[in-house]
């Protein structure tokens, strides 16, 4: 879901999961007895956070406590593992090094035998070392979204490689309309990923044990940014950034690199003059994709409870199907992670919606791996800033990118 997110929480309770008995109270202070504290980021949609506030008013094992936070969720969260037993339930994506330093709690025994209704892709992102780590909430993923009237008006045809996105970019600015919107850093922070991934590498190589952008291939990737922003149809300083369809809905371009959730939104707006296509691949040795991201339910292993946190998770993001349904696609536009909801989402049963579906299960990519880290993302997002803005030497700049990428990795094997 989109950049204002929130979190859930709710306290969990013994009888679920017949984990009560044994307990697993900690005696590390934290939330009050009966009371668990549930962390959302402050997401966008209007009435989500009213939502997960009703679930947890619902779970009768404990109090929940739900804190909606807006701003930097992820350092938040960052901080609060490593220095308190609060919260005791929140939504992230799971890293190496929470699990290393002891700071979530593995979930493996939550899923019973609704193991094999969960997107396995998703379940094994937050996958370390063969165990699990986090409940997929739902799937958020990122297309192209296109005015089909705009492309015909132009004589262009949808792009599938990269060279007919920055063309079609090009030929279609005109009359105060830009061709493309992917950010007003310009799609370094979004098409990064993406750019690698239509090269056929990655930010990671398949075990996780080497960066997976050493390749020429990635130079010639990132210089195709570097082309969209020499070609003059790229928008920048739009009023908001990529996460949200202003731009596209306001019919300042003819193209937005954006995500799912904003279809409703376009579709009001547009009607039946809405494309949707993955990430062009670079050429035949590449590929089309789109990226996958998951916030999953986690438990912190400091909580004065792990066990009620734990049946709390288990009672709201594998038990209590009509909410995770409602979650999913009833606040914008979000792939259930079951395979069970995601039959029945009627939003994503036709048009757009049904082609996006296909996308995610056809080309989906992890977004964010678990061994992929935050120094390592912003040495290759400055990397790539440098040769789209500036045209620095791509060879040179991915170098250093890999330098720290490695450095990175034998940190998390130490």
């Amino acid at each position: 879901m989109v950049a204002e997110l929130s979190r859930r929480s709710f306290l969990a309770v013994a009888g679920l999961l017949g984990l009560t008995a044994c307990g697993s109270n900690t005696g590390r202070e934290g939330s009050a007895a009966g009371t668990l504290r549930h962390w959302y980021h402050a997401y966008g949609e209007d009435g989500v956070q009213d939502a997960v506030r009703r679930y947890a008013a619902a779970y009768q094992g404990a109090k929940v406590e739900v804190q909606w936070n807006p701003g930097d969720y992820d350092s938040k969260i960052v901080t609060a593992l490593q220095n308190s037993a609060v919260p005791d339930v929140f939504e992230a994506q799971v890293k190496v090094e929470w699990v290393r330093q002891h700071q979530v709690a593995p979930l493996d025994d939550l899923l019973g035998d609704a193991r094999d209704d969960f997107l396995k892709t998703l379940l094994d992102s937050q996958t370390v070392d063969g165990r699990l780590y986090g409940i997929p909430q739902a799937v958020d993923t990122q297309v192209l979204y296109y005015r089909p009237s705009l492309l015909e008006r132009a004589g262009v045809a949808p792009p599938r490689t990269v060279d007919e996105l920055v063309d079609a970019t090009r030929r279609l600015t005109a009359g105060g309309v830009r061709g493309l919107f992917a950010g007003n850093d310009g799609g370094v922070a979004v098409l990064t990923a993406p750019l690698l991934w239509s090269a056929g590498l990655d930010l990671l190589s398949a075990d996780g044990r080497e960066p997976g952008f050493d390749d020429p291939r990635a130079a010639a990737a990132f210089g195709k940014l570097r082309e969209l922003h020499q070609g003059g149809g790229l928008l920048l300083g739009a009023p908001t950034d990529w996460a949200d369809p202003g731009a596209f809905v306001d019919g300042l371009v003819a193209m937005q690199w954006t995500g799912l959730w904003n279809l409703p939104k376009i579709t009001a707006a547009h009607g039946d003059d809405v494309g949707v296509l993955p990430f062009p691949r670079l050429d035949a040795a590449g590929a089309e994709s789109v990226p996958v991201g998951a916030y999953s339910a986690m438990v912190n292993a400091r909580s004065a409870d792990v066990d009620a946190a734990k049946a709390y998770v288990k009672w709201l993001w594998v038990d209590q199907v009509d909410h995770q349904a409602e979650f999913a696609t009833g606040f914008g536009a979000h792939l259930p992670a079951r395979h069970s909801l995601a039959a029945k989402a009627e939003p994503l049963r036709a048009g757009p919606g049904k082609d996006v579906v296909g996308f995610v299960t056809a080309s989906g990519r992890i977004a964010s791996p678990a061994r992929w880290s935050a120094r390592a993302n912003t040495a290759l997002a400055d990397a790539v800033a440098r040769i789209a803005r500036e045209g620095a030497d791509a060879t040179g700049e991915l170098r250093a990118a890999l330098g720290v990428a490695r450095d990175e990795i034998a940190r998390l094997d130490r």
